[in-house]
């Protein structure tokens, strides 16, 4: 747990946040996953619990780590988060596979909030994107080289997350404002608390990887159903990491609609159950690392509902030495980071003969 006096005397990055707007913030997708208890928090009027929920809360100061060499902050209303969900193994995550010592950002997406915080955008950027890392410093102050050809999951894995956010404002040329992570574990106990999210499946889903086993129909999801559905790979559309993205961007979508059909709880027993389960699910950046500071960040936000937010894949292709892999189409990237540079919704065009997963409308 992070120590109350060491959080106020952490070094900040220097430079003007974009201005921010007159409601306040509230993050909306999982990686997303987090904004459903954050939601809950922003409304709940849990000021007299704040200062035993901080003591849940761990950030990382991504700003000190990553120094001045970034873009420039755009002071246009906007905001961007950078949110992964890893693959740790490590402790209760330990059943969905080997503890290696280490982890990768199993799913990474970038959430855009345009300003006046009614629309947002979601690019997904999948996991095994062939790019060109960086180098970057980690959390113990270790230089990792620059690598060719490195998978895109590799950064947080060797660097942490300052390396995570390094590699994704290269690729897009954006300033992340903030970074946000989310555990396995606490995403299934958060989503039993919340009493399951409500999806439609059109095809049979039977995965034996993830453990999910789903007829055609509506389901209920409860916590482990959801996080078999988010890992779900190798039974739909093509088998590719691409169609996972697909799957978890739909559900995503669902589980936005999910918590803005609870409302208010009239049980104070289980606003602080879901509160304590979220700061214990997430690891923000140093900014958001305390409940005062997330509340304010959810409760503007808090508005988006699924209609509101276009949903994508970073532009790319199978790649052509290794066609298990994916490369980074450069023309229709650019079109999606020069949108997003301007607060602009994303072309048609910049997603049109990408590769698919071929997963699209399996979960509704």
């Amino acid at each position: 747990m992070a120590d109350q006096s060491s959080k106020s005397s952490r070094i900040r990055g220097k430079g003007s946040r974009r201005k921010p707007p007159s409601t306040g913030r509230r993050a909306a997708t999982i990686a997303a996953w987090s904004a459903a208890g954050l939601v809950l928090v922003g409304g709940s009027g849990l000021g007299l619990v704040y200062f035993k929920l901080d003591g849940n809360l761990q950030g990382v100061d991504i700003n000190n780590q990553l120094g001045a060499d970034r873009p420039d902050n755009v002071d246009n209303g906007s905001m961007d988060i950078l949110l992964l969900g890893s693959d740790s193994r490590a402790g209760a995550n330990g059943e969905y596979g080997r503890d290696e010592g280490g982890a990768r950002s199993d799913t990474a997406m970038i959430l855009h909030v345009y300003e006046g915080h009614k629309k947002a955008a979601v690019v997904s950027v999948p996991r095994d994107t062939l790019i060109d890392r960086p180098e970057c410093t980690d959390s113990a102050g270790k230089k990792v080289p620059a690598q060719h050809r490195a998978m895109f999951n590799t950064a947080y894995e060797v660097g942490g997350p300052a390396c995570a956010v390094k590699t994704v404002e290269k690729i897009s040329g954006i300033r992340m404002d903030h970074y946000m992570e989310v555990d396995f574990a606490g995403f299934k106990k958060l989503i039993d608390q919340l009493g399951g999210v409500e999806v439609t499946t059109t095809v049979p889903i039977n995965d034996t990887k993830s453990h999910l086993d789903l007829k055609p129909g509506r389901h209920t999801l409860s916590g482990e159903q959801a996080l078999g559905l988010v890992r779900t790979r190798k039974s739909v559309g093509n088998g590719s990491d691409l169609g996972r993205i697909q799957l978890q961007q739909a559900f995503i979508k669902a589980l936005i609609q999910q918590v803005k059909n609870v409302g208010v709880f009239t049980s104070p027993t289980k606003l602080y159950d879901l509160a304590d389960t979220a700061t214990k699910t997430i690891t923000p950046d140093s900014e958001l690392d305390s409940v005062k500071a997330l509340v304010g960040f959810a409760n503007g936000l808090k508005g988006l509902g699924p209609g509101d937010i276009q949903m994508i894949t970073m532009p790319v292709d199978y790649d052509k030495i290794d066609p298990n892999r994916v490369s980074p189409l450069g023309k229709q990237g650019q079109q999606v980071w020069t949108a997003l540079r301007n607060d602009l919704p994303i072309p048609a065009s910049a997603t049109k003969g990408t590769a698919d997963g071929q997963a699209e409308g399996i979960v509704q």
